[in-house]
């Protein structure tokens, strides 16, 4: 029988990403607690702007956006936004997207599930992603539960089982 697989990948689905971004926008131009403080926030090549006149108010712009985020099942983990810094006269955050697995994330992974996991379960390092394999459905699926109860740095998804 051949054997069984999955990939561990980090990626973001760019269109909700995008739908999250537009429904913050709407919502901080409506919201009367964001009227006068020049808020806004907006795609900057591959990175998120925010931009409001306080560093209050700038955190409160991105706790809009992961809120958006969340609703749309986007791991906030995916996101990774720095400190507001003083631009002239007003405070801006920027905020990218982590997508990939570093090589350094999947050898600890991929140390954890052989550790913890199932012995007949195979682990390679392929790219930005881990490929799983073994001749046991059963055991895949208990490697699968193991990752997701396992805190890591990343938003890992699980693609092409088959």
């Amino acid at each position: 029988m051949a054997d069984s697989s999955f990939d561990i990948v980090s990626k973001v689905d760019r269109q909700e990403v995008d739908n999250a971004l537009n429904q913050a926008a709407k919502e901080i131009s409506q919201r009367y607690d964001f009227k006068n403080v020049g808020a806004s926030i907006a795609w900057s090549g591959e990175a998120i702007t925010m931009k409001a006149n306080s560093e209050d108010r700038v955190k409160a712009v991105l706790d809009v956006f992961q809120e958006k985020l969340i609703r749309r099942g986007i791991s906030l983990k995916a996101i990774d936004a720095g400190e507001p810094r003083a631009s002239g006269k007003e405070y801006v955050l920027d905020a990218t997207l982590q997508e990939g697995i570093s090589q350094e994330n999947a050898k600890k992974l991929g140390k954890i599930i052989r550790d913890e996991g199932p012995k007949s379960i195979k682990v390679r390092v392929e790219g930005d992603e881990l490929r799983v394999s073994s001749k046991s459905r059963d055991d895949l699926q208990a490697v699968i539960a193991l990752v997701k109860g396992t805190d890591l740095d990343f938003a890992a998804q699980f693609v092409n089982y088959r």
